[in-house]
Protein backbone atom coordinates (compact mmCIF):
# COMPACT_ATOMS: atom_id res chain seq x y z
CA UNK A 1 0.00 0.00 0.00
CA UNK A 2 1.68 3.71 -1.10
CA UNK A 3 2.18 5.56 1.97
CA UNK A 4 0.66 9.69 1.12
CA UNK A 5 2.99 12.09 2.56
CA UNK A 6 1.43 14.64 4.99
CA UNK A 7 1.21 18.61 3.37
CA UNK A 8 2.17 21.24 5.58
CA UNK A 9 -0.27 24.23 4.83
CA UNK A 10 1.38 27.42 5.31
CA UNK A 11 -1.09 30.69 5.62
CA UNK A 12 -0.80 34.06 6.66
CA UNK A 13 -1.16 33.02 10.41
CA UNK A 14 2.47 31.39 9.86
CA UNK A 15 3.99 34.99 8.90
CA UNK A 16 5.65 37.87 11.22
CA UNK A 17 5.34 41.20 10.10
CA UNK A 18 7.48 41.13 7.63
CA UNK A 19 6.33 38.22 6.19
CA UNK A 20 8.96 35.58 7.70
CA UNK A 21 7.50 32.43 8.48
CA UNK A 22 7.21 31.73 11.77
CA UNK A 23 5.45 28.59 12.14
CA UNK A 24 5.80 25.59 14.77
CA UNK A 25 6.79 23.16 12.30
CA UNK A 26 10.55 23.02 11.13
CA UNK A 27 10.41 23.39 7.51
CA UNK A 28 14.60 22.51 7.54
CA UNK A 29 13.60 19.04 6.12
CA UNK A 30 9.84 18.36 6.13
CA UNK A 31 8.97 14.50 5.72
CA UNK A 32 6.31 15.21 2.89
CA UNK A 33 4.48 17.85 0.69
CA UNK A 34 4.77 22.11 1.71
CA UNK A 35 2.34 24.24 0.54
CA UNK A 36 2.36 27.73 0.89
CA UNK A 37 -1.13 29.74 0.52
CA UNK A 38 -1.75 32.14 -2.16
CA UNK A 39 -1.58 35.81 -2.45
CA UNK A 40 1.33 36.17 0.25
CA UNK A 41 3.79 38.28 -1.73
CA UNK A 42 7.82 36.99 -1.17
CA UNK A 43 7.26 34.35 2.09
CA UNK A 44 10.46 34.20 3.64
CA UNK A 45 12.52 31.71 5.39
CA UNK A 46 15.32 32.16 7.40
CA UNK A 47 17.41 29.28 6.82
CA UNK A 48 16.99 26.14 4.70
CA UNK A 49 13.16 24.97 3.30
CA UNK A 50 13.45 21.24 2.28
CA UNK A 51 10.41 18.72 1.65
CA UNK A 52 10.48 15.09 1.00
CA UNK A 53 7.91 15.89 -1.46
CA UNK A 54 7.19 19.13 -3.07
CA UNK A 55 7.43 22.44 -2.48
CA UNK A 56 4.75 24.73 -3.43
CA UNK A 57 3.60 28.14 -3.33
CA UNK A 58 0.11 29.15 -5.03
CA UNK A 59 -0.42 32.08 -7.19
CA UNK A 60 0.73 35.44 -6.36
CA UNK A 61 3.23 33.77 -3.23
CA UNK A 62 7.23 33.54 -3.77
CA UNK A 63 10.17 31.40 -2.31
CA UNK A 64 12.83 33.38 -0.84
CA UNK A 65 15.09 31.03 1.63
CA UNK A 66 18.41 32.46 3.78
CA UNK A 67 19.63 29.36 2.53
CA UNK A 68 19.12 26.28 0.11
CA UNK A 69 15.87 25.13 -1.08
CA UNK A 70 15.65 21.56 -1.46
CA UNK A 71 12.50 19.28 -2.76
CA UNK A 72 12.74 15.62 -3.47
CA UNK A 73 9.73 16.29 -5.39
CA UNK A 74 9.21 19.48 -7.40
CA UNK A 75 9.62 23.13 -6.69
CA UNK A 76 6.55 25.76 -7.82
CA UNK A 77 6.01 29.30 -7.20
CA UNK A 78 2.86 31.94 -8.63
CA UNK A 79 5.69 34.74 -8.62
CA UNK A 80 9.37 34.29 -7.92
CA UNK A 81 11.83 31.45 -6.21
CA UNK A 82 14.93 33.00 -4.79
CA UNK A 83 17.77 30.97 -2.14
CA UNK A 84 20.87 32.16 -1.19
CA UNK A 85 22.60 28.94 -1.62
CA UNK A 86 21.22 26.02 -3.90
CA UNK A 87 17.98 25.24 -5.53
CA UNK A 88 17.29 21.73 -5.99
CA UNK A 89 14.62 19.50 -6.89
CA UNK A 90 14.12 15.59 -7.73
CA UNK A 91 11.22 16.88 -10.94
CA UNK A 92 10.54 20.00 -12.25
CA UNK A 93 11.40 23.80 -10.98
CA UNK A 94 8.63 26.28 -12.12
CA UNK A 95 8.48 29.85 -11.20
CA UNK A 96 5.71 32.92 -12.56
CA UNK A 97 8.71 34.89 -12.39
CA UNK A 98 12.56 34.77 -12.01
CA UNK A 99 14.46 31.99 -9.75
CA UNK A 100 17.88 32.98 -8.13
CA UNK A 101 20.13 31.03 -6.54
CA UNK A 102 23.18 31.97 -4.49
CA UNK A 103 24.99 29.06 -5.65
CA UNK A 104 23.70 26.38 -8.17
CA UNK A 105 20.34 25.09 -9.19
CA UNK A 106 19.26 21.73 -10.23
CA UNK A 107 16.21 20.28 -11.34
CA UNK A 108 15.69 16.21 -12.31
CA UNK A 109 13.26 17.08 -15.03
CA UNK A 110 13.06 21.12 -16.55
CA UNK A 111 13.46 24.12 -15.14
CA UNK A 112 10.84 27.14 -16.45
CA UNK A 113 10.60 30.70 -15.32
CA UNK A 114 8.64 33.33 -16.48
CA UNK A 115 10.78 35.91 -15.85
CA UNK A 116 15.16 35.40 -15.69
CA UNK A 117 17.42 32.44 -14.19
CA UNK A 118 19.80 33.34 -12.57
CA UNK A 119 22.79 31.19 -10.84
CA UNK A 120 26.44 31.85 -8.91
CA UNK A 121 27.53 28.49 -9.65
CA UNK A 122 25.77 26.30 -12.38
CA UNK A 123 22.33 25.46 -13.58
CA UNK A 124 21.60 21.56 -14.50
CA UNK A 125 17.95 20.56 -16.08
CA UNK A 126 17.82 16.73 -16.99
CA UNK A 127 15.17 18.19 -19.24
CA UNK A 128 14.66 21.92 -20.55
CA UNK A 129 15.85 25.18 -19.48
CA UNK A 130 13.52 27.89 -20.50
CA UNK A 131 13.09 31.57 -19.57
CA UNK A 132 11.22 34.44 -20.42
CA UNK A 133 14.02 36.55 -19.93
CA UNK A 134 18.10 36.09 -19.65
CA UNK A 135 19.74 33.22 -18.18
CA UNK A 136 22.98 33.87 -16.09
CA UNK A 137 25.16 31.16 -14.62
CA UNK A 138 28.69 31.66 -12.93
CA UNK A 139 29.56 27.88 -13.96
CA UNK A 140 28.02 25.81 -16.68
CA UNK A 141 24.45 25.73 -18.38
CA UNK A 142 23.61 22.27 -18.93
CA UNK A 143 20.01 20.65 -20.70
CA UNK A 144 18.86 17.05 -20.66
CA UNK A 145 16.79 18.90 -23.90
CA UNK A 146 17.01 22.32 -24.97
CA UNK A 147 17.40 25.50 -23.55
CA UNK A 148 15.71 28.78 -24.38
CA UNK A 149 16.11 32.62 -23.46
CA UNK A 150 13.87 35.42 -24.03
CA UNK A 151 17.35 37.52 -23.79
CA UNK A 152 20.87 36.77 -23.36
CA UNK A 153 22.57 33.49 -22.19
CA UNK A 154 25.81 33.57 -20.26
CA UNK A 155 27.24 30.93 -18.65
CA UNK A 156 31.04 31.29 -16.61
CA UNK A 157 32.43 28.17 -18.02
CA UNK A 158 30.35 25.41 -21.15
CA UNK A 159 26.68 25.53 -22.34
CA UNK A 160 25.31 21.87 -23.29
CA UNK A 161 22.02 21.27 -24.66
CA UNK A 162 20.67 17.39 -25.52
CA UNK A 163 18.63 19.61 -28.23
CA UNK A 164 18.55 23.12 -29.50
CA UNK A 165 19.43 26.76 -27.95
CA UNK A 166 17.79 29.64 -28.62
CA UNK A 167 18.22 33.28 -27.28
CA UNK A 168 16.59 36.57 -28.00
CA UNK A 169 19.78 38.12 -27.60
CA UNK A 170 23.43 37.04 -27.04
CA UNK A 171 25.33 34.02 -26.04
CA UNK A 172 28.06 34.44 -24.33
CA UNK A 173 30.08 31.04 -22.46
CA UNK A 174 33.75 30.57 -20.91
CA UNK A 175 34.26 27.62 -22.85
CA UNK A 176 32.29 25.84 -25.64
CA UNK A 177 28.65 26.08 -26.79
CA UNK A 178 27.42 22.86 -27.83
CA UNK A 179 23.95 21.25 -28.60
CA UNK A 180 22.61 18.58 -30.57
CA UNK A 181 19.98 20.30 -32.85
CA UNK A 182 19.69 24.26 -34.35
CA UNK A 183 21.58 27.31 -32.38
CA UNK A 184 20.06 30.78 -32.34
CA UNK A 185 21.23 33.88 -31.04
CA UNK A 186 19.30 37.14 -32.49
CA UNK A 187 22.71 38.60 -31.91
CA UNK A 188 26.02 37.84 -31.52
CA UNK A 189 27.43 34.60 -29.92
CA UNK A 190 31.16 34.28 -28.07
CA UNK A 191 32.57 30.88 -26.90
CA UNK A 192 36.02 29.80 -25.16
CA UNK A 193 35.97 32.97 -22.77
CA UNK A 194 37.74 31.60 -20.21
CA UNK A 195 39.49 34.93 -18.46
CA UNK A 196 41.58 32.68 -15.89
CA UNK A 197 43.29 30.53 -17.92
CA UNK A 198 44.37 30.15 -21.99
CA UNK A 199 41.15 27.55 -23.26
CA UNK A 200 41.95 24.44 -24.89
CA UNK A 201 40.84 24.11 -28.84
CA UNK A 202 37.79 22.47 -28.32
CA UNK A 203 36.86 24.93 -25.51
CA UNK A 204 36.30 27.35 -27.95
CA UNK A 205 33.89 25.66 -30.20
CA UNK A 206 30.34 26.30 -31.14
CA UNK A 207 28.98 23.14 -31.79
CA UNK A 208 25.76 22.51 -33.08
CA UNK A 209 23.47 20.90 -36.02
CA UNK A 210 22.68 24.17 -38.11
CA UNK A 211 23.44 27.65 -36.75
CA UNK A 212 20.20 29.36 -38.09
CA UNK A 213 20.98 32.97 -36.77
CA UNK A 214 23.15 34.78 -35.20
CA UNK A 215 26.72 35.78 -35.27
CA UNK A 216 29.84 33.69 -34.09
CA UNK A 217 32.24 36.48 -33.29
CA UNK A 218 34.86 34.84 -31.09
CA UNK A 219 34.73 30.71 -30.79
CA UNK A 220 35.00 28.00 -33.91
CA UNK A 221 31.72 27.39 -35.40
CA UNK A 222 31.21 23.56 -36.20
CA UNK A 223 27.76 23.03 -37.90
CA UNK A 224 27.63 19.15 -37.71
CA UNK A 225 24.57 18.70 -40.38
CA UNK A 226 27.58 20.48 -43.11
CA UNK A 227 30.61 17.75 -41.77
CA UNK A 228 34.07 18.83 -41.20
CA UNK A 229 33.86 21.62 -44.22
CA UNK A 230 31.35 23.81 -41.98
CA UNK A 231 34.23 24.42 -39.82
CA UNK A 232 34.67 27.85 -39.41
CA UNK A 233 37.12 29.81 -36.93
CA UNK A 234 35.20 33.31 -36.35
CA UNK A 235 36.98 36.29 -36.16
CA UNK A 236 38.22 37.50 -32.81
CA UNK A 237 38.24 41.28 -34.13
CA UNK A 238 34.85 42.17 -31.96
CA UNK A 239 35.50 42.99 -28.19
CA UNK A 240 33.87 39.68 -26.47
CA UNK A 241 33.12 42.06 -23.26
CA UNK A 242 29.16 41.34 -23.65
CA UNK A 243 26.48 38.78 -24.96
CA UNK A 244 24.72 41.76 -27.07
Amino acid sequence: MTHELPTLTITKADLDADNTYVGATDVSDFAGHIEIAADLGWVRFKARVAAKGRIRALAGTGIEAGSGIEAGLGIEAGSGIEAGWGIEAGSGIEAGLGIKAGSGIKAGWGIEAGEGIEAGSGIEAGLGIKAGEGIKAGLGIKAGEGIKAGTGIEAGSGIEAGLGIEAGEGIKAGWSIICKATLSARLRIFAGLCMWRRPKPEETRVECKRLVQGEVCYGTLVETDKGALGDQPAAAADQPDAAE
